[in-house]
């Protein structure tokens, strides 16, 4: 299927490895030009080998006059700016409220949703002068169900999603696009390390604790980066011109998180 986003230029925060990755290469093979920011410089560095047509700065989102320059070297790099890909995420801490240092929780709601808005800021004066604009912020099904042990992860993916909401209403007039994407149990690392501090929370094995995660999903299957990428490369895409304002799930039918 031909997207016809070939030129289309897009930032990707978070975009040296994992999800983020994925996304920014989706888009290269459909002829996008892509550049990416990330905190992690040794796999900004190793893009250089692997995918050298991406093209990539230093940023921590939570901190606004790192998000400042690196919109001046993306707009360099790009020339103008058509979509925002909102990847940047941490996982925060696990543990009961009481417990939860407030600096952890600080830093997770800045990363997640914060970072959003940072970028999101930044970008609208430039997707207005674009034909074909989107912001697609990654959220979570923590933005919708509860997500007992994780609440600063859970409260700042609820926030990505009332963030989307407000965003596609105020900036419908422009045609600027804004949808949020809510995976599910994504395959990776990060999500092993997520069901790994559960289980230890709970004296749990991780093999229980995984079976505990899928016994709430139709699907009883990871989601893949590649299925994530796949969607935010449509909805970026003139065939999504009319889709906007909405909360995607891709969790296999995900019921409760447990």
């Amino acid at each position: 299927m031909d997207l016809d986003i070939k030129g289309l230029r897009v930032l990707v925060t978070a975009g040296a490895n994992g999800i983020g990755l994925e996304i920014a290469r989706a888009f290269v093979r459909e002829g996008a030009r892509v550049h990416v920011c990330d905190v992690d410089t040794a796999a900004l560095d190793a893009l250089a080998g692997s995918d050298p047509a991406l093209t990539r700065s230093t940023c921590d989102v939570a901190d606004r006059a790192s998000v400042a320059r690196l919109f001046e070297e993306a707009l360099a790099a790009l020339g103008g700016l058509d979509v925002l890909v909102n990847n940047a995420g941490i996982a925060g801490p696990t543990g009961k409220v009481d417990e939860i240092n407030p600096e952890d929780w600080d830093r997770c709601v800045a990363v997640c949703l914060t970072g959003q808005f940072n970028c999101a800021r930044l970008a609208v004066p430039y997707l207005r002068k674009s034909g074909n604009a989107s912001i697609v912020n990654l959220a979570s099904v923590a933005g919708r169900l509860g997500f007992a042990l994780r609440s600063p992860y859970a409260a700042a993916k609820w926030g990505v999603v009332g963030f989307t909401k407000s965003l596609s209403i105020e900036l419908g007039a422009d045609r600027i696009r804004v949808n949020a994407i809510l995976p599910g149990l994504v395959a990776g690392d990060r999500q092993r390390r997520v069901l790994e501090a559960k289980a230890q929370q709970r004296g749990l094995s991780f093999k229980e604790m995984e079976e505990r995660a899928f016994s709430f999903t139709s699907i009883k299957d990871y989601v893949t980066p590649q299925q994530i990428a796949d969607q935010i490369v449509f909805l970026a895409s003139p065939r999504g011109r009319t889709i906007s304002g909405q909360a995607i799930s891709i969790c296999g039918d995900t019921q409760m998180l447990s």
